[in-house]
């Protein structure tokens, strides 16, 4: 029995497989290669493009030349957009760009500051040179004005009259400051206050009261001379303090009934009536006429009239030793009662007899009490609060699990009353009113629009963002299948056999497909083997037979060796 080695034909390689190609086939091919890696290549440098963003805008031209020329020399790319004037440069260099050229002092928004006395020329007249030193005063305000976080722009207009000393009274400089400020955003009055005083500080002999602010609409910002703008200036803080109260208010209400009723399900407003009268009272008050005793002397005259008045009293009495002796104390206290005159000659009168026919008369002013007492009342006092609240109706899950609003009830609601009332302070007195109400709120429902789904907006702006992916995929998957596919289908095909090779092989498969039976030769014992299974030699050519059926071309070449290795012979 002859073994059948089994042998694998040699694949061919890749340069066989593109030569038996067509040249039809190897020129789509190629084509459909070319086109794939070079649609490639452009989705991935469009996919790395960077995001470009704007660097500055509404740059004047010497600005825009300036950073234009600094941005090549930091050799960072940039675009221009909007007719030139504004400079894009990659989103993630935007801010250090800024820093960068900002430490260079660009842009210098188109405003020259006191460099303009550098370039003096020759033959400068004292007129030109005054005109320039204005010119680059106001500059330098502008730019301090400027760097304001709410003034986008600024113009400053100086008017400075000519020092002369032959004039008896001197003209006093003024200005006007006109400002452009950012969407949203607004000047209190102490950065009106620092404007004005930046301004009267830098030019000497400027008053406050000559400098006035404007803003790009006209409108007069700073208070005028004659102080008419007082009272808006007031009325505004007063509103601002009245709003600011109320929205307190209205906080507290919303924090205290939030945790109850749930975040939403509430909604307050409170109105404050703010007394922003200021008065001045003064009273006098005077107590009760009081006791001699406890009464304070403010003067005391005494008055004396009659004979003995002018000259030595006349001697009287009993000559002797008691005549001689001094006059007792004065029986008229300072806040006794008056004494009565005795007459002359009376009983009892004494040395008082001297005055007989006189007259004595005794003034005592007292000290008046007064009290003054001067009130001045503060401002900003609550006169009445009026509070409205509205709680939504609650939800309720019945036993099937449908869920419904329950309103209130009228004991919930007085809880809910009463705690507004201690949140706002509520006072009686006063006049103070608080409303609490009960009600479903309404559902809002997302409006619908009349316009057909291709023609939205936002179906437009998806339709943008996905149709560069969208189409690079399409693009490649047309080069794939119709090109490239076709061309490596044709290159896994097995070569054309020879007419000699398919003679051969066909004889091989006719020896091959031969099952003619033969009387076995074998005993009786091989008999047995037989039947009891295929033997070795068996499974030998059944291998043999199946090589052959698979694999012809090998097989055939095999028997064409052994041929031309016997022909010798």
């Amino acid at each position: 029995m002859t073994a059948v080695a089994t042998v694998a034909a040699p694949s061919p390689t890749l340069t066989e497989r593109l030569g038996a190609l067509e040249s039809g086939q190897r020129m789509r091919m190629a084509i459909g290669a070319l086109l794939l890696v070079a649609v490639v290549v452009g989705g991935i440098v469009l996919g790395n493009r960077p995001d470009y963003r704007v660097l500055y805008a509404n740059l004047a031209d010497k600005d825009g030349g300036a950073i234009v020329a600094q941005l090549s020399q930091m050799n960072i790319p940039y675009k221009h957009a909007d007719g030139g004037s504004a400079i894009l440069v990659p989103a993630d260099r935007v801010h250090d760009v800024r820093l960068r050229l900002a430490s260079q002092g660009l842009p210098k928004g188109s405003v020259v500051g006191f460099e303009m006395m550098e370039s003096n020329r020759f033959g400068m007249t004292q007129f030109q040179e005054r005109l320039t030193f204005q010119r680059g005063l106001e500059g330098e305000l502008t730019r301090s004005i400027q760097a304001l976080s709410s003034v986008q722009s600024a113009r400053v207009h100086l008017a400075l009259p000519n020092q002369n000393g032959f004039f008896r009274e001197q003209q006093k400089p003024s200005a006007s400051v006109l400002v452009s400020l950012y969407a949203g955003r607004t000047l209190d009055r102490a950065q009106l206050a620092g404007i004005v005083h930046l301004v009267s500080s830098s030019v000497p002999e400027m008053a406050t009261s000559a400098v006035s602010v404007l803003d790009d609409t006209g409108k007069l910002l700073s208070e005028p001379a004659d102080g008419s703008g007082v009272g808006r200036g007031v009325d505004a803080e007063q509103l601002q303090y009245t709003q600011q109260l109320e929205q307190t208010f209205t906080r507290r209400i919303l924090d205290i009934l939030e945790p109850i009723v749930g975040k939403g399900n509430v909604r307050a407003q409170v109105t404050a009536d703010v007394d922003f009268t200021q008065t001045e009272s003064t009273s006098e008050s005077h107590r009760p006429n009081q006791t001699p005793d406890s009464g304070a002397v403010r003067s005391q005259q005494l008055i004396e009239t009659g004979p003995g008045a002018g000259g030595p009293a006349a001697p009287s009495g009993v000559p002797g030793a008691v005549t001689n002796q001094p006059p007792g104390n004065a029986t008229a206290p300072i806040n006794g009662p008056a004494q009565t005159l005795a007459a002359a000659g009376a009983p009892g009168a004494g040395a008082q007899g001297a005055l007989a026919g006189g007259k004595r008369e005794s003034t005592i002013n007292y000290e008046v009490d007064k009290t003054i007492r001067v009130v001045r009342a503060s401002t900003g006092q609550v006169k009445r609060l009026s509070a409205a609240v509205v709680v939504n109706h609650q939800p309720s899950t019945d036993d099937k699990g449908v869920v419904t609003s329950v309103a209130l009830t009228a004991e919930q609601i007085e809880k809910m009353t009463a705690l507004v009332r201690e949140t706002i302070g509520f006072s009686q007195e006063r006049g103070d009113s608080v409303n609490l109400m009960n009600a479903p709120f309404a559902v809002q429902k997302a409006p619908q629009s009349d316009l057909p789904l291709w023609q939205q907006p936002e179906m437009h702006d998806l339709a943008r963002s996905l149709a560069w992916p969208i189409g690079v995929v399409l693009l490649v998957a047309l080069l794939l299948f119709g090109l490239v596919r076709p061309g490596l289908k044709a290159m896994a095909k097995p070569p054309p056999e020879p007419e000699a090779d398919r003679e051969e092989s066909a004889q091989l498969d006719a020896l091959v497909a031969d099952d003619t039976e033969r009387p076995p030769l074998l005993t009786n014992s091989a008999t047995d083997e037989a039947q009891a299974g295929p033997t070795e030699a068996q499974l030998r050519l059944e291998g043999a037979r199946k090589l052959a059926r698979e694999n012809p071309v090998a097989v055939a070449n095999i028997v064409k060796e052994w041929m031309g290795s016997e022909a010798p012979a």
